[in-house]
């Protein structure tokens, strides 16, 4: 392990994955009653992506994001030092990144599950900024993927017409503080409202007849939507704020708004909040609904390709979501990071 030194952190690539099967609003209006204005209009979202059959999970999304970012810069996955897999639908409750890890031959990598939802991603890239700036490690990967497809009750509209599952993937490095691009973070929980957005367990009625144990399994996808828009119109905006007067900056500095793709209704009231023009904002869950840990590093990866983020451009991400957890961080983008 490498002495604890102040470094920079920088991003070499990102990647992502989503399935191939895309469910349409009059597809879903065939399940449940609803139409493609209703969806539309409440969230902007036109279609999303479902992993069907019994034979993929999770696992195949993230090792495909991951593949595809490494490819970007010829790195060998043995290279690797750290992969944080961000995922509240994981393929086994004792973890999957180690399954990554292996389908991607990073064999000197430690790796780790990270559950915080549709916060996880933000969670997973301040939790390997940590490690790369102390000189703990040099190469991280750090992946959001879900597939919540698995967990929605799909005969519950309020629920169902929102979640798609995709992955999304990033590679960060350890860097001269010149060359640093993560330039601050801002994290937040409250515990209080934990039943807004949550998957529970539900206990069985009867005990085991001799131990008196109680056993179960998890239900369904349960949300509170109208308590879940009120907190995050209310405390993205002032996590953002925090994170911009750390730094001296203001909001004209911003570039990118890139937030969780939870609802465009969300992503347009948190920009008007910021005074934020709506050019602004990077979104895509027209196509991909809200693809929980893998929203923020999947639009991300399309923007780039889109060539919309430009050198020195500063992006705002912001997760948010089930806990209730959210945060911020702050990048400024090196056209050189992604090769």
């Amino acid at each position: 392990m490498k002495s604890f030194i102040s470094q920079g952190v920088q991003i070499l690539a990102t990647g992502s994955a989503v399935p191939s099967v895309s469910l349409n609003n009059d597809q879903i209006s065939k399940i449940v009653e609803t139409s493609d204005d209703w969806i539309f209009t409440r969230t902007g979202i036109k279609e999303r992506r479902l992993l069907t059959g019994n034979q993929q999970s999770v696992i195949d999304l993230a090792t495909v994001a991951s593949a595809r970012a490494l490819d970007k810069i010829s790195m060998n996955p043995a290279q690797l030092d750290l992969i944080i897999l961000a995922t509240s639908s994981p393929n086994d409750l004792f973890g999957s990144a180690s399954q990554v890890q292996f389908e991607i031959g990073a064999i000197n990598a430690v790796a780790f599950d990270l559950t915080a939802a549709c916060s996880g991603f933000v969670l997973g890239l301040v939790t390997a900024v940590q490690y790369l700036r102390t000189g703990s490690y040099s190469n991280a990967l750090v992946i959001g993927a879900d597939v919540l497809s698995k967990w929605v009750n799909w005969s519950d509209r309020t629920t169902c017409i929102l979640f798609g599952d995709a992955a999304g993937a990033v590679i960060l490095q350890s860097c001269s503080t010149i060359d640093n691009s993560i330039l601050d973070f801002q994290l937040n929980t409250d515990g209080n409202y934990s039943n807004y957005l949550s998957i529970q367990y539900q206990i069985d009625d009867y005990p085991h007849p001799l131990l008196n144990l109680y056993q179960g399994s998890f239900k369904f996808i349960s949300m509170n939507g109208k308590e879940v828009y009120k907190f995050a119109v209310s405390q993205v905006p002032l996590s953002i704020l925090k994170c911009l007067n750390n730094l001296n900056m203001s909001v004209n500095d911003i570039d990118w708004l890139l937030l969780h793709q939870a609802n465009e209704r969300i992503l347009k009231a948190v920009a008007e909040k910021l005074s934020i023009s709506d050019n602004k904002i990077i979104a895509n869950l027209g196509k991909y609904g809200n693809t929980s840990a893998a929203s923020i590093p999947l639009a991300l990866d399309e923007a780039l390709a889109n060539n919309k983020i430009a050198n020195n451009d500063i992006i705002v991400i912001a997760g948010f979501g089930a806990g209730l957890t959210w945060g911020t961080i702050i990048i400024r983008w090196k056209s050189s990071q992604l090769k």
